[in-house]
């Protein structure tokens, strides 16, 4: 995107980055990510490693890095709500969610807002490009959990799990506020899946994906046991909205072809 485009964009489309205890992984990111794009805000999400106190003294000087903290862990979803909140008040339109621990590329954050402006409506979804880092079991618990989302939505989104993503703020707003969930890990994919039923379109966009060993800083607070089963109570309850919903998704697909 052109210097000038980006700096119209920075007014009205926002990288938000949550974070909870993601030590100097947070610091690396926020630099990257201002190195292609002007707004960036972070939500300290309960931290107890000194990463809110170490941020704000950093960013002491820096209008554009906005720093909302959170009194208690709530998880992913809950962050990304306070920040989208905030967003919203301040005039921002369009919101780009990336993850704090530097899996996310953030020289992928210009195209990304560059394919937001060129469709408003849509939301741009990444799908994850793995190397040789990525866990095997990740892997293969992302194509079944994939493969329900796929199933529930009757649409062609490439993946329902990266998190690296362009929301339409509005509707993303309407569709956390009228639901008790989308609060911890279960964000990324159940809020995909309701701004697909409300008939946000979808842009499938390839960006690498990097995990990073602990001996090279990387921090995950993804649990295989206690994630999987939220995810899996996720799609049962997913489940009374998709049969609610068949007859418009059917519809909706017809129309397409």
């Amino acid at each position: 995107m052109p210097a000038p485009q980006a700096a119209q964009a920075a007014h009205t489309h926002l990288v938000l980055i949550p974070s909870y205890n993601t030590g100097n992984k947070l610091f690396e990111t926020i630099a990257d990510a201002r190195t292609h794009w002007p707004s960036v805000w972070v939500v300290i999400d309960g931290s107890t490693d000194g990463t809110g106190d170490a941020l704000a003294q950093r960013c002491a000087d820096e209008s554009a890095t906005r720093i909302i903290r959170r009194g208690l862990n709530g998880g992913k979803g809950a962050a990304v709500l306070d920040g989208i909140r905030a967003a919203a008040r301040a005039g921002f339109t369009h919101v780009l969610v990336m993850d704090a621990d530097g899996q996310h590329p953030a020289a992928m954050i210009p195209e990304f807002m560059r394919l937001s402006q060129q469709n408003p409506q849509a939301m741009i979804l990444g799908i994850p490009i793995f190397d040789h880092s990525a866990p095997r079991i990740r892997i293969i618990g992302r194509r079944i959990s994939n493969m329900l989302g796929r199933a529930e939505t009757l649409s062609a989104i490439a993946d329902f799990l990266f998190g690296f993503r362009v929301y339409p703020l509005a509707a993303l707003l309407a569709v956390m506020e009228s639901s008790r969930g989308m609060r911890g890990f279960d964000f990324d994919t159940e809020a995909v899946v309701r701004l697909s039923w409300r008939g946000v379109p979808a842009i499938n966009q390839p960006a690498p994906v990097r995990y990073f060993s602990i001996a090279e800083g990387g921090v995950s607070h993804f649990h295989y046991g206690r994630d999987n089963i939220a995810l899996a109570l996720m799609h049962l309850r997913l489940a009374g909205g998709y049969f609610r919903r068949l007859p418009g998704l059917l519809s909706r697909r017809l129309s397409r072809r």
